[in-house]
């Protein structure tokens, strides 16, 4: 019987893939170890979203690549959006890996894996069985980016768009609700571009769908795209029970002159108009958005129009990166890095500085209120989940089993970033915002 170890940095979405890479792995009669060293199999899952992680996946491949020498039968494999269309380069420089594998392509592992000797008993190779390895789980629907932002090297490495079926994604999401999995995150890089290459279908359709799903309670999904907010989304996340009050939107700028250079194809008035229409017809929805500080010729003008919308909507999180050059790019080719790293730096702790005060302020309010939470797990002792709007809850109930549950917790502080409470009871039934 062979072994697998899968390495994993970046987004969900590459947490999805490998939780689906190692159900293949161990269709095929593998099973899983903690260890590179002990592995017959070794993926590294790679991030590209920045240099750095870029660079991390780089030096640990170059690490794992050294065993071989000791164990010249291991397989090494490349996963992720480190690995584009044309492979030379990589080839050139990490000659020891085996298998070099796009985003949701793992094909040409699979066909080196089935070749290593597995002993009696093993599966046949497409018998594939997701395990679940908590309450929630995640869920790709749609792979691929069209919009090649000036900024991102995604598209290039991830392709075009493509949905998967409805009915492959309903199958998997019920897979996962009978081995216990009560909250799905639906996943794509621009989650709401679900089935525009289909045709008849779009992401509101989906979700009614999954909200049909039994034993499903709670349905996310990320990352929204802000033109593809619809009237037709938005009023799904409203009428659909188990969807959960929660957008994630990223804005990137709050300049039209800045929005243009990254070539995010909307202007300031089209995303407030957004956020507008959520808030009107999902009262108590939270929102997050990413931000982006010092990318090509951003002024401090244009800086303050980003402090200003995060004024104006009030966003629960906001999550912000210092640009940085990445090759491939458009931005790379054609846009100056001319913003000063002490102005990025200064500007990032003057978002993060400002988010902390309006996290502070939003969830202050929660103090005392009771809240439906589903606990998802331990961290130092201590209970933790979220509720429906996303807030990281914090509690004590020593003597009980409560991990996949659905209990009510009563908030006894809040802080910018999490809340911590008192357990009030096991079961659903609370109202279901915040």
């Amino acid at each position: 019987m062979g072994t697998y170890y899968i390495w994993t940095e970046g987004c969900q979405m590459n947490v999805a893939d490998a939780e689906r890479l190692g159900a293949e792995l161990t269709a095929q009669g593998h099973v899983p170890t903690h260890s590179p060293d002990d592995a017959d199999i070794v993926v590294m899952n790679s991030c590209v979203v920045r240099q750095q992680a870029e660079d991390r996946a780089a030096n640990k491949l170059t690490a794992v690549s050294g065993n071989k020498a000791h164990r010249p039968q291991q397989t090494i494999a490349l996963m992720g959006c480190m690995v584009g269309p044309r492979t030379e380069e990589l080839q050139r420089r990490f000659p020891l890996v085996d298998a070099f594998l796009r985003p949701q392509s793992f094909t040409p592992l699979l066909d080196l894996t089935q070749r290593i000797p597995l002993g009696d008993g093993c599966l046949p190779a497409d018998t594939i069985d997701l395990k679940a390895t908590g309450p929630a789980a995640f869920v790709n629907i749609v792979h691929g980016c069209d919009n090649f932002c000036t900024f991102c090297i995604v598209p290039y490495r991830r392709g075009r768009e493509r949905s998967r079926p409805v009915t492959d994604i309903v199958a998997e999401v019920q897979h996962l609700a009978a081995q216990g999995v009560r909250n799905v995150t639906l996943l794509g890089q621009k989650v709401d571009s679900y089935g525009k290459d289909l045709g008849d279908v779009d992401l509101a359709d989906l979700l009614a769908e999954v909200n049909g799903v039994d034993g499903i309670d709670r349905i996310r999904f990320l990352t929204s795209y802000p033109l593809g907010v619809t009237d037709k989304l938005v009023d799904a996340v409203a009428a659909l029970p188990k969807v959960c009050e929660h957008i994630n939107i990223p804005v990137q700028s709050g300049d039209d002159t800045q929005l243009a250079l990254m070539q995010r194809g909307y202007t300031l008035a089209q995303f407030q108009d957004r956020m507008r229409v959520i808030k009107q017809r999902i009262p108590g929805a939270s929102l997050a958005t990413d931000v982006i500080v010092g990318f090509s010729g951003e002024t401090e003008q244009q800086f303050q129009h980003t402090l200003d919308l995060m004024e104006e909507v009030r966003f629960d999180v906001v999550h912000v990166a210092m640009y940085s050059v990445r090759a491939g790019t458009i931005a790379a080719r054609t846009l100056p890095d001319d913003v000063p790293a002490e102005v990025k730096s200064e500007r990032l702790h003057r978002v993060e500085a400002l988010q902390e005060r309006i996290a502070t302020e939003l969830n202050a309010p929660l103090l005392g209120q009771t809240l439906e939470v589903l606990v998802e797990g331990q961290k130092r002792g201590r209970w933790e989940g979220r509720t429906r709007t996303n807030k990281l809850m914090h509690f004590d109930a020593p003597s009980l089993a409560l991990r996949g549950e659905m209990v009510q917790v009563k908030v006894t502080s809040t802080s910018p970033w999490s809340l911590q409470g008192e357990l009030v009871s096991v079961g659903m039934g609370v109202p279901a915002l915040p």
